[in-house]
């Protein structure tokens, strides 16, 4: 694993390469794997994208994001005018149950809520209004309401990590109702986040847990 002083040279050189990202605004210090972003953007969008990009490094244990969204006065929106795109973008997202989701926006911070079925509805729905010009922050408050049974949902967790390329003696999942825990250990963080998204995808799951080390 590479030291602090190699990762921080690693996350800016994918910062850089990051398209999405103006990595000259940004800075970056190293700590025992974690990594600390500061600095400012002007999209919040470009916000999400950073902490993607350094997340994507080999050796990044964490990521403490704490960049600043600063919108060049032309790009200024009125919070009546990001509330009708959200809601406009919400309504035209094939994938999302109509009239589901409620927006309410003070000082181009966008909150989120309503109720949604599945985890990818509750997490298109932020991503839509991540990319609205003029939104500074996102609070997706929106509750996970499934119509399934979730007596197996521990096991049907397992055997779908286990189609994968999961070595079974590494992660041990647990259910109590919809809550989900994963323990254990894996070798990447796109791992953790791979078993993370894997347990999410299942019927029935409405909190995810993640204790999963990086070894």
């Amino acid at each position: 694993m590479p030291h602090d002083a190699a990762l921080k040279d690693l996350v800016l050189a994918e910062l850089s390469w990051e398209p999405s990202v103006t990595a000259a605004h940004i800075g970056v210090t190293a700590r025992d794997g974690v990594i600390t972003l500061t600095g400012h953007v002007e999209r919040f969008a470009e916000k999400q994208a950073a902490q993607a990009a350094a997340l994507r490094v080999r050796g990044v244990k964490g990521v403490a994001e704490e960049i600043e969204v600063k919108l060049p006065f032309e790009l200024k929106r009125r919070d009546d005018e990001i509330a009708r795109a959200a809601i406009d973008r919400l309504f035209w997202n094939a994938t999302l149950p109509k009239d589901s989701i409620q927006v309410s926006v003070q000082d181009g911070w966008v909150t989120l809520t309503g109720e949604v079925a599945w985890r990818y509805e509750h997490e298109a729905a932020a991503q839509d209004v991540r990319r609205l010009w003029g939104v500074v922050g996102v609070s997706n408050k929106i509750t996970l309401k499934p119509r399934v049974n979730t007596y197996n949902l521990a096991g049907d967790i397992s055997g779908a990590l286990h189609r994968a390329w999961f070595d079974p003696e590494g992660i041990k999942v647990t259910a109590n109702g919809g809550h989900v825990t994963l323990t254990g250990h894996v070798k990447s963080w796109t791992e953790r986040e791979l078993a993370d998204s894997t347990a999410w995808a299942a019927p029935g799951a409405t909190d995810v847990e993640n204790h999963l080390i990086i070894s």
